[in-house]
């Protein structure tokens, strides 16, 4: 009765004493397990044992629910949590173990072997005295473990060898696992030897990578934790293991040639995941030598096997991420007793301890993307690109000193058509998915372009969750490496060629469309620069349409107007740029709502299918619809129209107001380029061609008119907004930001060649009449001098008419 009351009030004050005894990661797991099993009684706890092993642990919620360790199926066991003990005809384990001193203790928790070396070394009576100890007590099947020859020699020498290993387990003052800290180091009974301590967030304790699987058994003179296996003293750092080691001279030579050797001799946590030679030897010999051969590269590699955190092999019970010296991630699981590195399963020996830190023995070489050229950054997924850039040749022209960015569309975008193409034409889409400069994710903006080997300039769109190029939005996966970036698309990169209008006119799906843009007078706004979004309804959607019903749509140009820009809004929006499942909102040039989102890669517009996205166009981008949209709340005063519209449009109801009219909508949101042409006549003789140049009709804004005259010279020059474009061009080998002003102004009137553009503004300038005026004006002014005749030649005339 008396060990029980000690027992008891020595559990008391240890908890009582000590807040920080709630936060130990150890402890948390222990309460969890506690509360799983509370249906079997009393201080009962669960654990898992992975099935076919011995192997027992106080488990996360991951691996209960998952019901595996290490990816081996585990079941479920219960037994007296740490200190307690059942009794007869009692549920649970209502009793409180017995407390002793702490040779009296490795009998309790079971280790008997443990015990037994302490009598035939002599250690018994001084575990048994006056003191307090930590011992970590290796379980009886971790002497049984231990290796055959060592264990002999301990055996053998009882009262030096045997005596100074468990002194080797033992340090002089107690210690709970809640005051063993992560990166603590104790110093051992034995020669003052180092005992590194890790405490993980999954509960897992180590000592010198050994688990501790029975913590906290209280002793009168100390504590005890069992452990999974034998202690052997710590001496050597990482570096002075590599330099020993003959099985790892090829990791030494790249340690030594990156520079990085001594960093591994210094205090620290590491951990090295280190290749042997074997590993090396699997490398394709060209890789190997330009990696050794660039101190980069070669650094790279080594501080990708490197973790600035000791990860001790028993801690490990699922997949996790670490960061590396290198500075990416890798992810560290087990798979049954081996380790797995990014899910392969390589080490062939784990848990070699240094005074620094551990080594796992891996039969891999672990490549960085950083030490990577840009084209082994491809991964399964991209092989068909890959291939193709082979087979084309263009794979030289990645040069290691280079920098480039690679557009890889996934294998899944190639169909049969793409690769039965003409090579010459299949080289030419493939030189359009790469640029002559190095350019990450982070660095990509919208509005901007970029120039590719082919000679092609790509439009950048940026998107709340996409970033797209011309037609193709990214997917996860962009890497970076050594001379080159790999972005990842959907769908192979289109770059446009067309006009808006160009690409309807070329397409008899658009017929009906198209002439009814005309007849509003629309045409200009699909051919000049700009960025549009226009949702084009095919023949279809005018299906039993009579002539005379088209006419009568024709007839009010503010209806008909309405109607087509509702179909248009301002900015550039590629179908799979929208976030999936979730109600986009654009404002169209009409000024009402449309309404779109992504289901199942199918854009809906208004809930109207889209049959087919992202034809892509030089001012813009098309999406195909099959029926016509019109803004709900915008009423039809006409009962003839409105008969007209609800027989096309049937998937709303359309709002009829007696008497309602269409607004006119002022053309004032677009920059249009035309052709004035002048009306001379050349009756006889010969005339200088006359050339044309394109101006800018400036819409907004007013312009600025001169007259210059200047000799014979006459030149009329009326200045527009310059159109500013900035775009990443690569000058001698360098990416450079390029800005092109261009300055849409110049009417020039000059000798027989004329050449003049017409600017309009606020839809108001100079109308056909006085340009004609001012031509006849400047060209009386001008009154050129006669040609001398020349001698032996008769003289010819020339007259010009102007009607």
């Amino acid at each position: 009765m008396k060990i029980l009351f000690l027992s008891t009030f020595s559990i008391f004050l240890l908890s009582a004493f000590d807040p920080a005894n709630s936060s130990a990661h150890y402890d948390k797991i222990l309460s969890h397990s506690r509360i799983r099993a509370r249906e079997q009684g009393p201080n009962v706890c669960a654990l898992q044992q992975v099935m076919g092993t011995k192997k027992k642990y106080f488990s996360t919620c991951r691996n209960w629910y998952q019901g595996t360790i290490c990816g081996k199926k585990a079941t479920v066991l219960y037994e007296c949590c740490p200190g307690y003990m059942k009794m007869d005809g009692m549920r649970g384990c209502p009793a409180v173990a017995p407390i002793d001193h702490v040779y009296g203790t490795l009998g309790i928790v079971g280790a008997t072997s443990t015990q037994r070396y302490s009598d035939m070394s002599k250690l018994r009576e001084e575990i048994e005295g006056r003191g307090s100890f930590t011992f970590f007590s290796p379980s009886n099947e971790a002497w049984e473990l231990l290796d055959r020859e060592i264990h002999s020699n301990l055996i053998d020498n009882v009262n030096i060898e045997l005596y100074n290993a468990l002194h080797n387990h033992m340090v002089n003052k107690r210690m709970l696992t809640k005051d063993l800290k992560n990166g603590l180091t104790l110093v051992s009974m034995y020669n003052d030897q180092q005992l590194l301590i890790n405490h993980y967030p999954n509960g897992v304790v180590t000592v010198n990578c050994a688990r501790i699987i029975h913590g906290n058994q209280i002793a009168t003179n100390g504590v005890v934790h069992v452990i999974d296996r034998v202690l052997t003293p710590v001496g050597n750092t990482i570096q002075e293991f590599l330099e020993a080691e003959d099985d790892v001279s090829s990791l030494r030579a790249a340690a030594i040639t990156s520079g990085v050797l001594d960093t591994l001799g210094k205090p620290g946590h590491y951990t090295l995941f280190a290749p042997t030679n074997e590993a090396f030897e699997k490398l394709p010999r060209g890789v190997l030598e330009r990696i050794m051969g660039d101190k980069v590269a070669s650094e790279a590699l080594m501080k990708f096997h490197i973790l600035n955190t000791l990860q001790c092999s028993e801690a490990i019970l699922g997949g996790a991420v670490y960061e590396t010296l290198e500075g990416s991630t890798i992810e560290v699981g087990c798979d049954g007793e081996s380790l797995t590195v990014n899910g392969v399963k390589m080490t062939n020996r784990k848990d070699i301890v240094t005074s620094n830190g551990v080594i796992h023995l891996i039969d891999h070489v672990l490549i960085p993307n950083s030490a990577k050229q840009v084209i082994e950054l491809a991964g399964d997924q991209q092989t068909t690109f890959t291939d193709l850039l082979a087979q084309l040749g263009l794979t030289s022209s990645l040069r290691p000193e280079g920098q480039y960015t690679l557009l890889a569309p996934l294998n899944g975008a190639f169909s049969d058509d793409t690769l039965r193409m003409d090579l010459r034409l299949l080289k030419l889409i493939m030189q359009n998915h790469i640029l002559k400069v190095k350019i990450g994710l982070n660095e990509l903006y919208n509005g901007q372009k970029v120039e590719t080997l082919g000679g092609k300039r790509l439009r950048i769109f940026v998107y709340r969750t996409a970033v797209c190029i011309e037609n193709s939005c990214m997917v996860r996966g962009s890497k970076e490496g050594r001379n080159g970036v790999i972005h990842i698309f959907r769908q192979i990169i289109k770059p446009a060629e067309k006009s808006l209008r160009e690409v309807l006119k070329n397409d008899k799906r658009f017929s009906i469309f198209l002439n009814l843009v005309k007849d509003a007078d629309l045409d200009d706004v699909l051919s000049q620069p700009g960025e549009w979004t226009l949702f084009v309804p095919t023949n279809e959607a005018f299906k039993g349409l009579t002539d005379e019903e088209k006419e009568i749509l024709r007839s009010d140009k503010n209806a008909l107007r309405t109607i087509l820009l509702y179909h248009l809004t301002k900015g550039i929006y590629i179908g799979s740029g929208f976030e999936p499942g979730v109600t986009n909102i654009l404002k169209t040039i009409q000024g009402s709502k449309l309404f779109l989102k992504t289901v199942n890669d199918t854009l809906l517009v208004n809930e109207v299918k889209s049959k087919e996205s992202d034809l892509m166009a030089t001012n813009g981008v098309i999406h195909v619809i099959d029926k016509l949209l019109y803004p709900v709340d915008v009423p039809v005063g006409n009962e003839l129209l409105l008969t007209i519209l609800n027989k096309m449009i049937k998937y709303i109801q359309i709002k009829f107001v007696h008497g309602s009219r269409f607004q006119e909508i002022p053309l004032t949101f677009f920059t249009s380029k035309f052709k004035v042409k002048p009306n001379i006549k050349v009756i006889e003789g010969s005339l200088q061609p006359i050339t044309r140049k394109e101006g800018t009709r400036l819409i907004e804004g007013e312009p600025e008119s001169k007259l210059f005259r200047e000799g014979e010279t006459i030149t009329k020059v009326i200045h527009g907004e310059p159109i500013i474009e900035t775009y990443t061009k690569i000058i001698d080998g360098h990416p450079v930001e390029v800005t092109e002003k261009k300055v849409t102004e110049e009417r020039i009137i000059q000798g027989p060649e004329i050449q003049y553009t017409r600017i309009t503004a606020g839809g108001r300038g100079d109308t056909e009449e006085n340009l004609k005026k001012l031509l006849e004006e400047d060209t009386a002014v001008r009154r050129p001098k006669p040609p001398k005749k020349a001698q032996g030649t008769p003289r010819r005339r020339t007259r010009l008419v102007h009607p």
